[in-house]
């Protein structure tokens, strides 16, 4: 049987995407369906099941299903992971409360600390001790470990992590602990940090240590009940994972690392921002991919999107640097808020009105589900807005009921502040843009980059009817909006390469390093990476290597990372290794550094194997030649084949509700220009484009609008 189809499954707070490509021609299949909390692969089989029915194909033609899921940072944020206790060094067990010494808010008398993962009554010393050049000061005492773990396992604890002190200049210490473990106590789960994150730092290296064996047993037993329903359904391809790092690995590696999963959604929805931004000729562009829980944002600079090696998750307030417990990983850099399509509207003790963080998620979902949701939400709003089709929800197999998002509009909302209800759910919409508009302008403010000159990248179910908007108050001059734009993070996952990262930590300033030392580092994890990326199936001509280094200056507290150019390195590296990092440093900071020497903490190697290229085309009439010339190559057309009814609209430019045309979003044809303001249509999104908005289809099928000058 030919397999010439691959699929991408992404599992959402509120909902479970899907698609599914024809490799050959492009053509593709979306599925959309509810999440199910209390077994989420459950979720996966039903959409994937309908999909191959729609389609007149089996499982067994997919050569590849690729997979990405919240469960890691559920599980941690809601505290649903195993009993873990954590084994470290004598006079460091409280080195995870301790955690930098830092107040995140200085004037906040009542500040909440993130609580760790581990509780201090499970939290142990053993007397070895490692120095900081890897020697041994104090051997380990097996025989204590030995006790320890049966006393651990007869109390029902199931998970431990080790993490020694400098165990990433030394390992052995933590792998054999780790093997005394094993032995002594086979059911418990063990990670060694020296495995999960051998650099500096041992806040942040116990930290992820601890987070890895806490969520290794979910996301164990969760993958392989979904490999088991993969197999009733006759699935004979690749499966593989998103990690939040942009790349994928196989179910082993995630079984062995799951903390690398954390990001694993939205690190999809950048990769497609990133794939279909380069494919039409941006290669600056504001990632924006809003679902029904949350919304999330990342900056794509020149082609790629900003990398972080260490990210937060759980934090007691959303924005708050150092307020979350830390996790040192390679992770797609961008930010997540709860605004979604289920976000909850309210008004506040100050008579103030908020939409979200808290959602009302797939069950029972907004008021307008009828699933026994009764609190108001933007999906509401946007429903009484005119804004969404109430027959035409994921195509018309979701009805919506505009009645009761009006009631709960009108009793919650509208009569405490004294509004008819039209103007109460324009008051949802719109807080909910500024709130994302203000993370949007920040995140990239920080990143020294100016958001007027990005065009905005929207997907996700609800990100195209808030986007114009937001790119209005950013003052962006393009939006573009994907075809597929409901399902867009599985795409994402259908343009990522396999690929491992590796890291080590030698601290050296840049005049004293030893480069047959630097050419032995590299070598050894490239050799490491194509021996993975070998028993993957990737030949070893297509595999690549990223070098970058983290790099400061001595005496500075955090680094910055660089890119090493590949091959042999010596004495002339120096030289253009400093140059880079000042002007990454001038970049970020937009002044020079001071006059002092330079160091590098860690060096790190992505190796990865080719990006796959994925273009959605759709069946349209006429040749497929014709549906998908390039604008240019053919005369203006009116978009009039397109329009398939008008509805009734509200508009802040006129301050109510406007006749407005709707488009089939899968009629318009690559070259189609209309203007705003318009309303246009496809299965799983819908694109509000407002007053003064020019829009064309371009070759790609992506809808393009030009913004008014002067934005808001």
């Amino acid at each position: 049987m030919t397999q010439n189809f691959r699929a991408g499954a992404d599992i959402g707070g509120t909902f479970t995407d899907l698609i599914v490509v024809d490799s050959r021609t492009g053509a593709f299949h979306i599925g959309k369906t509810l999440t199910t909390p209390e077994d989420p692969s459950k979720a996966v089989e039903t959409v994937l099941r309908g999909a191959l029915e729609s389609m007149a194909i089996s499982a067994g033609e997919l050569s590849h299903l690729i997979h990405g899921t919240t469960l890691v940072t559920n599980a941690i944020i809601e505290r649903k992971g195993a009993k873990t206790a954590l084994i470290t060094t004598e006079g460091f067990r409280d080195s995870i409360e301790i955690g930098r010494e830092s107040r995140y808010d200085l004037y906040d008398l009542m500040l909440e600390q993130p609580t760790p993962l581990v509780p201090r009554y499970l939290r142990f010393e053993v007397g070895q001790r490692t120095r900081q050049d890897g020697t041994t000061h104090r051997e380990l005492d097996t025989h204590e470990v030995e006790e320890l773990a049966r006393e651990l396992a007869s109390n029902g604890i199931e998970a431990v992590a080790v993490a020694f002190l400098h165990s990433f200049t030394n390992p052995q210490p933590e792998q054999t602990a780790a093997e005394v473990l094993r032995k002594a106590a086979p059911q418990l789960r063990v990670s060694i940090s020296s495995d999960i994150v051998p650099e500096i730092r041992e806040y942040e290296r116990a930290s992820t240590t601890i987070a890895n064996v806490y969520v290794q047993e979910l996301v164990d037993t969760y993958l392989r009940r979904l490999e088991a329903r993969l197999e009733n359904l006759d699935f004979s391809g690749s499966f593989y994972l998103m990690l939040s790092s942009g790349g994928i690995a196989t179910v082993d590696t995630a079984v062995r690392f799951p903390v690398r999963l954390l990001e694993s959604g939205p690190a999809a929805g950048a990769l497609a921002a990133q794939s279909y931004g380069r494919a039409a000729g941006y290669q600056d562009l504001i990632s924006f991919d809003m679902g029904g829980t949350t919304a999330k944002i990342c900056v794509i600079d020149k082609g790629q999107p900003l990398l972080a090696h260490e990210f937060e998750v759980d934090r007691v307030y959303r924005f708050a640097r150092g307020s979350g417990l830390p996790i040192k990983i390679p992770v797609i850099e961008l930010i997540e808020i709860g605004t979604g399509g289920g976000s909850i509207a309210r008004v506040d003790t100050l008579g103030l009105l908020k939409a979200g963080p808290d959602s009302a998620g797939a069950a029972p979902g907004p008021a307008c589900y009828n699933r026994g949701g009764e609190l108001p939400t933007i999906t509401d709003a946007n429903l009484v807005l005119g804004y969404l089709d109430p027959n035409f929800f994921l195509g018309g197999e979701m009805l919506l009921d505009v009645e009761r998002a009006r009631r709960a509009i009108e009793e919650l909302i509208a009569k405490p502040l004294g509004l008819k209800v039209e103007e109460a759910a324009w008051g949802i919409h719109q807080v909910a843009n500024e709130n994302m508009a203000n993370a949007a302008r920040v995140h990239a403010l920080e990143r020294g980059k100016d958001p007027r000159r990005f065009p905005l990248f929207a997907f996700g179910g609800a990100g195209p009817v808030h986007a114009y908007r937001i790119a209005l108050a950013l003052g962006s001059p393009t939006l573009l909006a994907p075809l597929g734009a409901g399902v867009m993070s599985t795409v994402g996952f259908l343009t990522a390469p396999l690929s491992f990262d590796f890291v080590r930590t030698w601290v050296i300033q840049l005049e004293e390093i030893d480069w047959d030392r630097v050419n032995d580092l590299f070598r050894a994890m490239e050799t490491e990476g194509e021996a993975l990326l070998a028993r993957s199936g990737v030949p070893e001509s297509d595999i690549a290597h990223r070098r970058e280094v983290d790099m400061r200056y001595v005496g500075q507290g955090h680094e910055i990372a660089v890119e090493v150019a590949s091959g042999e390195l010596g004495p002339s590296a120096r030289n253009p290794l400093k140059t880079r990092f000042e002007e990454v440093y001038r970049e970020l900071y937009e002044r020079p550094g001071p006059p002092v020497r330079v160091e590098i903490l860690n060096w790190r190697v992505v190796s990865s194997g080719p990006t796959p290229q994925v273009r959605l085309r759709v069946e349209q009439e006429g040749s497929a030649e014709e549906a998908n010339r390039a604008p240019q190559d053919t005369p203006s057309q009116s978009a009039a084949e397109g329009r398939k009814n008008y509805r009734q609209a509200f508009f802040p430019e006129v301050n109510g509700f406007l006749e407005t045309s709707v488009y089939d979003r899968y009629r318009l044809r690559a070259g189609s220009r209309f203007a705003g303001p318009a309303i246009v249509e496809e299965r799983e999104s819908t694109v509000i484009v407002g007053p003064g908005g020019q829009c064309e289809i371009d070759r790609h099928l992506n809808l393009v609008v030009r913004m008014p000058a002067g934005g808001e």
